[in-house]
């Protein structure tokens, strides 16, 4: 669970963009949005596999804008 504690005199809307940044460090959101909707086994398969090829295609051709 995320949480800041907000100094002395610190400015409420810096210590708000600290939690928020908590939040995203942690990926809540992400796994409450991952956890809002059914996936069949397939649906989840096929996604997986999906995310698999695209970082490999991103890996590849990080790896090709190197070579150059």
């Amino acid at each position: 669970m995320a949480f800041v504690v907000v100094e002395e005199g610190e400015n409420l809307e810096a210590a708000l963009r600290r939690f928020k940044r908590r939040v995203q460090q942690e990926a809540i959101i992400k796994e409450i949005k991952k956890h809002s909707v059914y996936l069949k086994p397939g649906e989840k398969r096929r996604l997986k596999d999906a995310q698999a090829r695209k970082r490999m295609r991103r890996r590849l051709k990080r790896e090709r804008d190197f070579e150059y």
